[in-house]
This record gives structure tokens, C-alpha cells and sequence, in this order.
């Protein structure tokens, strides 16, 4: 059976979402988006109404972001991630926009074709903050092969 890799990560605005101090991000949805979509290895992301997934609510807290998406392997997204200088500008000026979360991202393998909900994102995230990385809720530094696979060495490490 062939897997994918599936990601969640979450964010807190410091401000209303529609707050103008947040304008810059959320104008650079569209185009950031449209580069991950690009990508080789890009399977699939989250969307709500819009082209984004700001408009879903998959916490009690209206300031909540929630992002997910399906990659090919982590090598992909971490190429999407680490090496994209538009992802990298964006997300180098995370803490305008976004209050600090300590459990904020998790990784996990799916069967190839599965699309995972918010609540599976939900529920990868917290047994990452319960029990640390694991081969059901990774990171990128402490990475799972996926089922039947040989061990893979950190992304991270792959990424300098």
C-alpha cells in the first residue's frame, strides 16, 4: 500500500482575523497557496468556502487558523516548507500576525487517496502533545518512515 504524508498546523491571530493588522497575510493567501499547489509532490490541501481555509472553524476560538494538506513524502513538503523562499518570507514574519503555540504541527502517514478531516488533524495533534513524536503525530525533526518502510534520517537535516 502506498502512503501519503498529511500535515496539520495551526495558528492563534493576535487579533480578530479581519482585524486590517492582518491584511498582509491574508492577502498573500491566494498566492502562496497557488505556489504549494504547484509543487512537486503536492496532493491536496484544506479549503473552505474561499480558496483558503480561514473560513473553517474547527475550534471554539473565532481566531484560530487551521491549515492542512497531503504531500507525496516529506521531502516534498519540506521542500514547500524550507526551501520555498515565498513560504519562507511569509512565514518568517509569523509573530506579526500569530500568537505562540506550543503544539502547533503534526505530521502523519495516510493510505494514498485518503483526505483527512479536521478532526483527524485535531486528533494527530493532540496525541502529539500527549506523547511527543510517534509514528501516528510527527515532526520534521523527529520524522516516522511510513508503514512498511525503512527508517528516514530528520528532514531538517536535509534541509541545509
Amino acid at each position: 500500500m502506498q502512503h501519503h504524508l498529511a500535515q496539520i498546523n495551526i495558528a492563534r491571530f493576535r487579533l480578530p482575523m479581519a482585524d486590517p493588522a492582518n491584511a498582509e497575510f491574508v492577502g498573500n493567501l491566494d498566492r502562496v497557496n497557488a505556489i504549494a499547489e504547484a509543487q512537486p509532490g503536492f496532493v491536496w490541501r484544506l479549503k473552505g468556502d474561499g480558496n483558503n481555509a480561514l473560513d473553517i472553524q474547527a475550534f471554539d476560538d473565532p481566531n484560530m487558523a487551521i491549515n492542512m494538506s497531503v504531500w507525496t513524502d516529506l521531502d516534498a513538503l519540506a521542500a514547500f516548507v524550507y526551501r520555498n523562499m515565498d513560504h519562507r518570507e511569509i512565514m518568517g514574519r509569523r509573530r506579526e500576525w500569530f500568537e505562540r503555540i506550543e503544539s502547533y504541527m503534526a505530521l502523519w502517514w495516510i493510505p494514498a487517496g485518503h483526505i483527512p478531516s479536521a478532526a483527524e488533524g485535531k486528533a494527530r495533534l493532540d496525541l502529539l502533545a500527549r506523547l511527543g513524536p510517534t509514528p501516528e503525530a510527527f515532526v520534521f525533526r523527529q520524522p516516522f518512515a511510513p508503514p512498511g518502510a525503512e527508517s528516514v534520517a530528520p528532514v531538517l537535516d536535509r534541509c541545509a
